[in-house]
């Protein structure tokens, strides 16, 4: 098990986590969106060994088009990360958003999910301690003693068939979830 990941579902964010969103996802060559449709249809969590950053894998939707947007947030800025935006959190204070591909921490934990054969983080209230429902599943697939660990890993971010490319894959990530009420399967990550 990946650990348990702390939230707070009581606490607002100004701007929300789509509001910031929608002024980065245009500027990336995957998205072919619309930024002012973007709706929020899944997430999963990994956690951080050491409990610092918050490690939030989003699945939003514009159009027809699921896009996989993992972000970081973290309370002091990451040097050489890649920057999505800041907000304001009610509990936290100031949060730093990154594009998580550029933060180690996610980084490394994706790795290791993949590697180990692990899935997501459990999620629990910080305010309650109460276990909170994840309707997304997650999982790392995992890799045989025999097989080189190392490698690039490379995030899928467009949720269909198409961008799902597993050739010459050691290991992938995929994830269960339910949209609209049909379930999916779709692959999260590909480790080569």
């Amino acid at each position: 098990m990946s650990g348990t990941a702390k939230v707070h579902p009581s606490a607002t964010l100004s701007p929300s986590k789509l509001e910031l969103l929608a002024g980065w996802l245009p500027k990336q060559a995957w998205f072919q969106g619309d930024p002012a449709d973007l709706t929020q249809v899944a997430r999963y969590r990994l956690a951080d060994p050491d409990g610092e950053v918050g490690l939030d894998g989003m699945f939003v939707r514009s159009g027809d088009v699921v896009y996989h947007v993992p972000v970081t947030w973290r309370g002091e800025p990451l040097d050489e990360g890649s920057l999505i935006g800041t907000l304001e959190h009610s509990a936290l204070g100031t949060r730093y958003g990154y594009d998580a591909t550029t933060d180690p921490i996610y980084v490394s934990e994706l790795l290791r999910v993949i590697r180990e054969g692990d899935n997501g983080a459990d999620i629990e209230s910080a305010d309650t301690g109460e276990a909170l429902p994840n309707p997304t599943v997650i999982a790392g697939t995992g890799l045989p003693p025999t097989v080189d660990a190392q490698g690039q890993v490379r995030l899928i971010r467009v949720l269909d068939p198409e961008h799902e490319d597993t050739r010459a894959a050691r290991g992938l990530l995929t994830v269960s979830w339910t949209l609209q009420d049909e379930p999916r399967e779709d692959i999260l990550a590909v480790l080569r």
